[in-house]
């Protein structure tokens, strides 16, 4: 949604403003997300591969689920719902690690979480085009080969899951 209304925060991620999304991404002011990744029993990473109709990222793979931290919500708020609103799911979440924004980042602080759910998932079709299931040594190989069908976050957020 280009017009949702999004806290702009400081260099310590405080609250200094609220703008729209739009205006957010287009001056590279920065500002805060979850993602999500998602394991199966199995140990198998779930990616999601973003809809033609996003204004970022057009069709490429990216994590489980993430999304914009909205106005009056905070990081431990939000990772429940965009899991519920983007996959059709709940589960038990597991805060990592936090990333400073960076240009890479879109300029934005991510807290990034993980769960255990095997699905079935319904994921909303306006965000998203495909799911599927990667064993961790081939997003591994993805990562390390800077897939560009891959994300740029979802790269950096998977380099920093793997050196933990």
């Amino acid at each position: 949604m280009p017009n949702e209304l999004l806290a702009v925060v400081d260099e310590l991620d405080r609250i200094i403003a609220h703008r729209p999304r739009r205006e957010i991404h287009a001056l590279s002011l920065r500002h805060r997300a979850v993602h999500i990744l998602v394991f199966n029993d199995s140990g198998q990473l779930l990616l999601q591969k973003r809809s033609l109709k996003k204004d970022l990222n057009k069709g490429l793979w990216d994590t489980s689920a993430a999304g914009h931290v909205d106005q009056g919500e905070n990081y431990a708020a939000c990772a429940p719902r965009e899991l519920t609103e983007e996959l059709g799911v709940s589960a038990a979440l597991t805060a990592l690690f936090k990333l400073e924004p960076t240009p890479e980042l879109g300029m934005e602080f991510i807290q990034v979480y993980e769960c255990v759910n095997n699905g079935p998932f319904a994921f909303a079709v306006d965000e998203i085009d495909e799911l599927r299931w990667l064993n961790r040594d081939e997003v591994d190989e993805r990562v390390d080969r800077n897939d560009a069908e891959l994300t740029e976050t979802f790269r950096i957020i998977w380099r920093h899951y793997r050196s933990l």
